[in-house]
């Protein structure tokens, strides 16, 4: 492991075992200095969440596009930790297909989504404690992979962060001694909680950092920490619905990311990191607002597709509707939501198939599922593995 450059952000404490471990210091950090550049990106942050937030106002339905976005959270954030599923796999799985993905691959990005409605609907009541985070961490990885390695409990032994196969000596990151992480996680909830003059978005980026350094479960660590960061602004009322993700952000810019949480720890560099994640906020949420664009744009070109090849009629237009709520869709529930008979929707269905807005993925002749091509692939950019 590194030796530390400076303590400004913690200590290395010599383990009786001979490894260094690294505890944190209690935040906030100790002469943070917003200079100009941060005090800069901080305002374009806060604009760039602002028009995101506006976005919620304008869109179609915007709680199915808030539910298509975690689930993309979801699958990015889980990718970085590895897991190899794909936004289709997760899509079929919801819809009770055998998903194309391991479907323990898929597990995995199930567990992200039911974690983070579960936080997101108790935050709506009640504060940050750590009880709602370790009910959040059983949420994530229950049933999963990490199953075995104590849903819902702050670790007791030691971790670390390190090669595949190597051993503590050859870590690139050892964090806290089980007996310190419990009065680290107190300090850092008491830091949430605190009713300070810090921006909000400074504060979410040293918390997002501090819950790394802690890493007070044995497995999860990483998924938890992007979690937190869309609770803390939701709860924080900075957006109206949980529209802000920074996984594809955190995925693009992999290396970089473990990168600067490392110098945060061993040279005290808190303004680094702070400034890479606020050019994170201004990136996600100038995207998530294109994508909204194209969202609403979509809906005016399938609307012209139709009357280019002469499909009219109100249950037409009313299918198009129906597939944003419903991307991936059979010909009997398109029948049922569009209140028409199997034949009317079958027909219907297969002209949407002909001129490309859908597309059947079962390869069945028989119960034939379809996708919403255009619409997926609007959401899943940045997701492919």
């Amino acid at each position: 492991m590194k030796t530390l450059k400076s303590e400004r952000a913690g200590r290395l404490v010599l383990q009786k075992q001979g490894y260094l471990a690294f505890v944190p210091n209690p935040l906030p950090p100790a002469g943070l200095e917003l200079d100009e550049n941060l005090q800069v990106l901080l305002s374009k942050a806060d604009g760039a969440l602002a028009r995101l937030d506006g976005v919620t106002y304008v869109l179609p339905n915007p709680d199915l596009f808030v539910a298509m976005y975690i689930k993309k959270e979801a699958l990015l954030s889980s990718q970085i930790e590895g897991t190899q599923a794909s936004l289709q796999g997760v899509l079929e799985f919801e819809a009770k297909i055998e998903p194309r993905d391991d479907i323990n691959e898929v597990a995995e990005v199930m567990n992200y989504i039911k974690a983070m409605h579960h936080g997101i609907e108790k935050l709506g009541f009640a504060d940050f404690s750590l009880e709602l985070l370790n009910e959040i961490h059983k949420f994530l990885i229950k049933g999963g992979r990490g199953t075995h390695m104590h849903p819902g409990r702050i670790r007791d032994v030691q971790n670390w962060i390190g090669v595949q196969g190597g051993t503590i000596f050859d870590a690139v990151y050892v964090p806290p001694p089980p007996d310190e992480v419990m009065s680290l996680l107190e300090d850092l909830l008491r830091f949430i909680l605190e009713k300070d003059r810090l921006p909000p978005l400074i504060k979410i980026a040293l918390i997002h950092a501090q819950f790394e350094s802690i890493h007070p479960y044995l497995d999860g660590n990483g998924r938890m920490g992007r979690l937190l960061i869309t609770y803390y602004l939701y709860w924080k009322n900075i957006l109206s619905k949980p529209l802000l993700y920074l996984s594809v952000y955190l995925k693009k810019n992999r290396d970089e990311y473990y990168r600067l949480l490392n110098e945060v720890r061993f040279s005290g560099d808190w303004e680094s990191w702070t400034e890479f994640f606020l050019r994170g906020i201004i990136e996600v949420s100038d995207n998530s607002i294109e994508t909204a664009k194209e969202i609403i744009g979509l809906k005016n070109t399938l609307v012209s597709r139709l009357i280019e090849n002469n499909i009219g009629g109100v249950h037409a237009v009313k299918l198009i509707d129906t597939l944003f709520d419903y991307p991936l869709i059979t010909a009997t529930q398109a029948a049922g939501l569009l209140g028409t008979s199997r034949q009317t929707a079958n027909l219907l269905v297969n002209r949407f198939e002909e001129i490309g807005i859908l597309a059947e993925i079962t390869g069945k002749k028989s119960h034939k599922k379809y996708i919403f091509v255009d619409y997926v692939a609007i959401i899943q950019k940045g997701t492919q593995l």
